[in-house]
């Protein structure tokens, strides 16, 4: 099962509402995964300094020690916002360092995301729930992707659950599972990317991550992991200036697109479309198998 939801704003006129439309695509998800929820909201708020969302599951801890550490480490100023188990270290520093830093020493803590534009949220429970607990209905910003889950490949944990995310503003939510993760993984690990769960689709994640971080364009990376990837798989995929769909050529997870003039939005199923703001003139279409769409603010 699974529930996909995507929305990618074209223009600035829903801005202002990207989190309120994107809890409410994901309510509309809740019966295809009851047991965990999580979204990714990408704005540009805060160019010139990274962002690193972690996750203490369940736990609020002091960040200030763990703040005050990662300066040093950094050699650039760290600021940190807690968000009950979760909290958002900002710093002018490096990114990549700072996630793997804060993995390799910062006991029971996990690495959501990092970049300039991204915030991770997830959690297990409801999705409504979720979604209320960490605020999602105002947020502002760009493009957003959420997923509701029903485990079938591993445990249900916080942070066993979407989106995932090992790239700098990259994530991805999938529906589906590989065969060939464990082999990936290994492959994966000789060109330095790192993995905090047994997750088929965190694999898929740093696939792409991967493949950005050698210089490929989110579209070049896509047709890459046809060829790579092993299995069944719906993506819906966020990165810094765009968002992308992609089913595996048997296409057996569904998936559906609308697009208008102001957006674009991907579900699983149609209802979660059915009430964006002016949805009836929007063209409306099932993704092909093994076609790479993608959009981007630049285009």
């Amino acid at each position: 099962m699974c529930g996909i939801v995507g929305l990618f704003l074209k223009t600035e006129r829903y801005r202002n509402d990207l989190g309120r439309l994107t809890a409410m695509m994901l309510h509309e998800m809740r019966e295809r995964g009851p047991d965990s929820a999580g979204f990714a909201v990408y704005d540009d708020a805060t160019p010139d300094r990274t962002r690193v969302t972690v996750l203490a599951e369940g736990r609020s801890p002091e960040w200030g020690p763990t703040a005050a550490t990662l300066e040093s480490v950094l050699e650039a100023e760290v600021e940190v916002s807690a968000v009950l188990d979760h909290a958002v270290f900002q710093t002018t520093g490096d990114g990549r360092l700072a996630r793997q830093w804060i993995i390799d020493n910062v006991d029971d803590v996990a690495v959501l995301s990092h970049g300039t534009q991204i915030e991770l949220y997830k959690s297990v429970g409801d999705p409504d729930l979720v979604s209320s607990r960490y605020d999602l209905s105002s947020r502002t910003g760009t493009h957003a992707i959420a997923h509701t889950r029903m485990a079938t490949e591993s445990a249900i944990t916080t942070n066993g659950s979407h989106p995932f995310s090992t790239g700098a503003n990259t994530c991805l939510v999938h529906n589906g599972s590989l065969s060939n993760h464990f082999q990936l993984r290994k492959q994966l690990r000789r060109h330095g990317e790192s993995f905090q769960t047994d997750n088929d689709s965190e694999v898929a994640a740093g696939y792409l991550s991967w493949r950005l971080r050698e210089g490929d364009s989110i579209d070049t990376a896509l047709g890459s992991a046809l060829v790579d990837l092993d299995g069944f798989f719906t993506f819906a995929i966020g990165v810094e200036d765009g968002f992308a769909i992609l089913r595996d050529p048997i296409s057996c997870k569904p998936a559906v697109v609308a697009e208008t003039d102001d957006w674009v939005a991907m579900s699983s199923e149609y209802r979660a479309i059915a009430r964006l703001p002016d949805v009836e003139h929007a063209e409306v279409f099932e993704p092909e198998p093994a076609r790479i769409y993608s959009w981007s603010r630049a285009s």
